[in-house]
């Protein structure tokens, strides 16, 4: 049985910190937590899936929602599905959890063109553009000024953020995000929350090469298995070919 130093045991914690900070690429064990975030999946033909993650005090102040901000309310599910409705878009259940003492809010919203986003209440800040130019398609989004609806109690500390992120169907030859591209298609836009309070605008921009990710990735993979079933089918014709030699020397 082990014996348990205090050396072993400091030795032990080192390696599990190590370990951890390595995992998270340095932002701690959960990452960087945002107050509001808008995440937008988005295909080369133009349809989009957008999620808003927010807790139900930046709704109200930065959306001008009319949702109840005491974390002990009953969760709200029929304003928010009417807040997040409109022609064209198809909502889900929206879900809830908890952080920080505020009730946080998850919505998906699936569009058919993401330039009718503005339609929806909670996106109508932003300006959206998705056309080609070129041999790219470009995108363009400009976030505007938020609803400036006072809320009061809800326990912010002066140094949370807000994210825009944007996944990507094909490789990205431009984009004006600060931080580096994610995973090779996620972009991101941070901005504090009180300068989204105080309607600092942020602009967007990247382009697309016109083909996808997943098709060339098809095509790899495709490419990989003809490769591998005609070195298969040559390894089974050698093993043929040389048996019959074998066959016919051992029979003269």
């Amino acid at each position: 049985m082990p014996v348990w130093t205090p050396r072993r045991i400091a030795v032990i914690i080192a390696i599990a910190c190590t370990v951890t900070v390595s995992a998270c690429g340095g932002s701690g064990l959960f990452g960087q937590q945002y107050e509001y975030e808008e995440e937008l999946y988005v295909q080369l033909d133009g349809s989009a899936i957008a999620y808003v993650n927010a807790s139900v005090p930046a709704l109200v102040a930065l959306r001008g929602a009319d949702l109840n901000v005491d974390p002990r309310s009953r969760p709200e599910r029929e304003k928010l599905r009417a807040l997040f409705s409109a022609p064209g878009a198809r909502v889900t259940t929206p879900t809830f959890s908890r952080r920080d003492g505020r009730r946080f809010v998850h919505v998906r919203v699936d569009v058919d063109d993401l330039r009718h986003l503005p339609r929806i209440a909670p996106f109508a800040w932003s300006t959206y553009r998705f056309e080609r130019q070129g041999d790219v398609f470009a995108y363009r989004q400009v976030v505007g000024k938020a609803s400036g609806t006072i809320v009061s109690g809800a326990g912010w500390k002066g140094d949370e953020m807000v994210s825009f992120k944007m996944h990507l169907p094909s490789e990205i030859p431009f984009n004006n995000s600060p931080k580096p591209v994610q995973r090779g298609n996620i972009l991101q836009w941070e901005q504090p929350l009180a300068d989204r309070l105080a309607g600092v605008p942020l602009e967007i921009e990247a382009q697309l090469e016109p083909k996808s990710i997943l098709y060339s990735t098809l095509l790899l993979f495709a490419g990989t298995v003809v490769a591998a079933a005609l070195t298969f089918a040559i390894a089974i014709w050698w093993v043929v070919r040389k048996g019959r030699k074998d066959e016919v020397r051992s029979s003269t």
